[in-house]
């Protein structure tokens, strides 16, 4: 048997931001889908769409980190509550366009602020470390584009 050499997985980079991503992701996700029924993908979707409105759903997977599918089935549940629209796209039928229906708008209007509040919150439970997390966060992520 070979001897595996010594790893800190609680002092992994990539594994500590897995981990505060998902439980940063679940704990406003307890506020929005107690008060509002979603779910994080649902989330997901909706958000976007207050960002690019008539957008595909490659775009959304592209830009959410999500896979097709669980964008595609997020999309038919927020269309089934009456939240988005979705309708072919123009010149390639393939392609869903998702838009937010004035339904979906409201609800965002209301729950764009629990975000903001959430977003507040979180700068200030990390106080002067904010600006280097957001920096370190922003060094990473360009290197993925």
């Amino acid at each position: 048997m070979t001897d595996l050499p010594d790893f800190d997985l609680a002092r992994f980079t990539p594994y500590r931001l897995a981990v505060a991503a998902q439980a940063t992701s679940e704990e406003l996700s307890r506020q929005y889908r107690d008060r509002f029924g979603i779910s994080i993908p649902e989330w997901r979707v909706l958000v976007h769409l207050t960002q690019a409105d008539d957008v595909s759903v490659r775009d959304i997977e592209a830009r959410v980190a999500m896979e097709k599918s669980k964008v595609s089935r997020a999309a038919s549940r927020l269309e089934a509550a009456g939240l988005i629209t979705k309708r072919a796209h123009e010149t390639d039928r393939r392609l869903l366009r998702l838009s937010l229906t004035g339904k979906g708008r409201t609800m965002m209007a209301e729950l764009l602020p629990v975000a903001e509040a959430y977003q507040r919150e979180i700068e200030t439970r990390l106080g002067p470390a904010f600006e280097a997390l957001e920096a370190g966060l922003a060094a990473l992520l360009e290197q993925e584009k």
